[in-house]
């Protein structure tokens, strides 16, 4: 079983230095080894017999891979003695970094999914760096022993568990400071295996909104604080003083930590409601079923539209950004793929999605197509009267769905029923 805790460091002011000349000095050459793959990669992609007739043949070198690029490190160390000063395998790690930035980039991750193409990492961009082979004697009572930064104290919120190896040790720097996260495996402890059958008593759909944040079969509607909205005023606040100084001034990277501190806060928020929210559900239901969604898609950008002569009209893009900025506030996306589906494995119970298609214009109860806007927020059923929140009628819906109850491609109007008006 492979679990992680992260912990608060507190450093002493020469060893935060340290940890930010590490950081720094990592982050360039990890630059530089990825500037030498795009370089080789834009001279060499080419095959042969596509090559044009007429073109300057550039010398061929050696393909910088994985194992030649550690190799390298010898020679950096020479060439610049100050890399002596960072651990050997933290250096070797930051390799790795590159590696798989780039074979994501070219062949995808283990399910074929490409990544895009890997950026250059500014001074805001490369915030961590790893011990890749730990052991648990570095921790000694409040303080853990890092090799060549020392005895740094650590803020021990919750103990370690017992039996536990400790496999990696990722340092990263956030806006109010630095961090531990501490990769835990204990070869004794089996993986969690869910072997729950869903039936009816034992499961819940769960229709996820922005009106209310979850609404479930059982009729329970759950709303979210919106931390993001709450917090608009002051966030607008302090963005106008930055404004006010001068770019690169002491007055406003110290009010930069202040917005970034203000957004950090935001994010644990939105988290803890997010595990809190999770844990409730989970003390209903065995299974919970969710949607399908593709929140990224949800989230685009209105298409532009065009006059004949050119022109661009209004395509609804500024009431568009608003919800944008609302689905961005409730974290849909990361409650129902990352945040339920964990909790849910580590309490020994199961989260199926279900296409979300027709659940929101269909009657749970009879299963006819009951069109509704998205402004309109009560279901009401012309065939067989079935009065409900919009949002509850989904989730019963979606219950059935995926118990394979009802289906939404066949169904179709009650025989002996009238078109409604709504229909004509």
């Amino acid at each position: 079983m492979r679990l992680a805790y992260q912990y608060r460091l507190l450093p002493t002011s020469s060893q935060q230095a340290t940890l930010n000349r590490w950081l720094d000095m990592l982050r360039h050459q990890y630059n530089w080894m990825l500037a030498d793959r795009f370089d080789w990669w834009e001279s060499n992609r080419c095959a042969v017999n596509s090559c044009p007739l007429v073109c300057s043949i550039a010398q061929a070198r050696e393909q910088p891979e994985y194992y030649g690029q550690k190799r390298s490190l010898v020679g950096l160390k020479q060439d610049r003695p100050w890399y002596k000063e960072i651990h050997s395998q933290v250096l070797q790690d930051m390799v790795k970094r590159v590696k798989l930035a780039f074979d994501r980039y070219l062949k995808g991750d283990c399910n074929g999914k490409k990544s895009g193409k890997p950026r250059f990492k500014g001074a805001n961009r490369y915030h961590s760096f790893t011990y890749p082979q730990p052991s648990i004697d570095w921790i000694d009572g409040n303080k853990i022993e890092l090799p060549k930064i020392g005895a740094v104290k650590v803020v021990w919120h919750r103990p370690l568990p017992e039996g536990f190896e400790v496999k990696s040790a990722i340092l990263t720097h956030k806006a109010d400071g630095w961090y531990v996260t501490l990769s835990l495996q204990d070869e004794s402890v089996p993986e969690q295996t869910v072997d729950v059958v869903p039936d009816w008593d034992n499961s819940i759909g769960i229709d996820m909104g922005l009106e209310y944040f979850v609404a479930d079969s059982e009729g329970d509607l759950i709303d979210y604080p919106r931390h993001l909205r709450a917090a608009e005023s002051k966030q607008a606040l302090l963005q106008q003083k930055r404004e006010l100084r001068p770019k690169g001034s002491v007055a406003g990277a110290r009010l930069n930590q202040r917005i970034a501190r203000l957004h950090q806060k935001i994010a644990r928020q939105r988290y803890q409601f997010h595990c809190e929210t999770a844990n409730l559900l989970l003390s209903k239901a065995d299974v919970i079923f969710t949607e399908d969604l593709n929140v990224a898609n949800m989230m685009k950008r209105c298409k532009p539209k065009q006059d004949t002569d050119g022109t661009f009209l209004p395509n609804g893009q500024a009431a568009k950004s608003g919800l944008n900025k609302s689905f961005a506030d409730a974290g849909i996306g990361q409650f129902v793929n990352q945040i339920l589906p964990f909790k849910a494995e580590k309490a020994g119970k199961q989260t199926i999605k279900v296409n979300p298609t027709g659940t929101s214009q269909h009657c749970c109860i009879c299963l006819n197509r009951v069109p509704k806007e998205l402004s309109d927020r009560w279901h009401s059923c012309s065939y067989c009267g079935n009065q409900m929140p919009r949002d509850t009628n989904s989730g019963v819906l979606i219950k059935k769905v995926g118990l394979g109850l009802a289906s939404l491609k066949k169904a179709r109007k009650p025989k002996g029923l009238e078109k409604p008006a709504l229909y004509a």
